[in-house]
């Protein structure tokens, strides 16, 4: 070869062989297949819920940055950077996020969200770049995902982020020691996968729901959901008007849709600010300045 042999990663579990799938998977019929593969995804919840404890530990760690100003980094390559992006994409629109609360940095730039570029996450110092150009700093956290547990892209930038003073952790789906620099460990331990080595499947599930788990606790401490409602969405499209108008009229069932719609035009789109401001008889802005004095928790803005 004209160039190194790569390191053998065959003892890693999520590139090992499943016995019982091994020769047949080709044989089966599409339906039972489909069944086969939709099967296998049950043990990716039960990977997550093994670890319950640890992620609510980090998602309580995250939350008490944030609200110290620091914000949330998701670091990966591949289908786990992607996880990464789409993760933290959602948390705007879903709880009234600032766009730079919760920011996914992936291997390879934007680009690499439509067209693979897996030769970038070789390179360990890759990460370096948007780590300085975001001047990742103490108050923030900055979250490794790596499913076979060995990007170099993603382990230089968690090293790098923990020189930076910011808190470190690592999702992987195969059990390894911390990497330099990592302060938590989070092993969603799935196993071999049907299609030996592709982690977009089972260890792609439970990553996803990994991260749901995670951003979801994050702000639901910070304030963003009362009971099962998202009370921090703003109405920026008809979607997310008619939801933001069916929760207010849970906390206002006297009004009918247009009278809601209107109170959540005068405060700027906000549900949470409109429901405040209802049920209190305030002003927009006297509701909104009632929130803040509440740490914009809703149960204390209404207590």
């Amino acid at each position: 070869m004209s160039r190194p042999l790569p390191p053998d990663r065959g003892h890693i579990s999520t590139e090992q062989r499943r016995s019982e799938a091994a020769e047949a998977i080709d044989l089966l019929s599409s339906s039972d297949l489909v069944r086969l593969i939709a099967a296998d995804q049950h043990a990716a919840i039960c990977a997550v819920e093994a670890v319950a404890v640890d992620i609510a530990d980090l998602a309580d760690e995250v939350a008490k940055r944030i609200q110290r100003g620091g914000r949330l980094f998701y670091l990966g390559a591949g289908t786990s950077g992607r996880l990464g992006v789409l993760d933290a994409s959602e948390c705007p629109p879903t709880f009234g996020a600032h766009a730079n609360q919760v920011i996914g940095i992936i291997a390879g730039g934007d680009a690499a969200l439509r067209r693979s570029s897996e030769a970038r996450e070789d390179e360990t110092t890759g990460a370096i770049e948007d780590l300085d150009a975001a001047n990742v700093g103490p108050d923030d956290t900055v979250v490794g995902i790596a499913a076979g547990g060995t990007t170099p892209w993603v382990l230089g930038g968690i090293e790098t982020a923990s020189e930076r003073g910011a808190a470190t952790a690592m999702i992987s789906c195969t059990r390894r020691e911390k990497p330099n620099g990592c302060g938590r460990m989070i092993i969603l331990d799935t196993g071999a996968e049907l299609l030996a080595g592709s982690t977009r499947l089972k260890a792609g599930t439970a990553t996803k729901a990994a991260l749901n788990a995670l951003s979801t606790s994050v702000f639901v401490r910070l304030g963003a959901v009362h009971g099962d409602l998202m009370v921090d969405l703003r109405a920026t499209n008809a979607k997310l008007l008619d939801r933001a108008i069916r929760i207010l009229l849970v906390y206002a069932p006297h009004m009918d849709r247009e009278e809601a719609a209107g109170w959540i035009e005068v405060c700027d789109g906000h549900v949470k600010t409109a429901i405040v401001a209802v049920a209190r008889g305030l002003t927009p802005d006297a509701a909104s300045r009632h929130l803040d004095s509440c740490g914009g928790l809703l149960r204390a803005a209404l207590a």
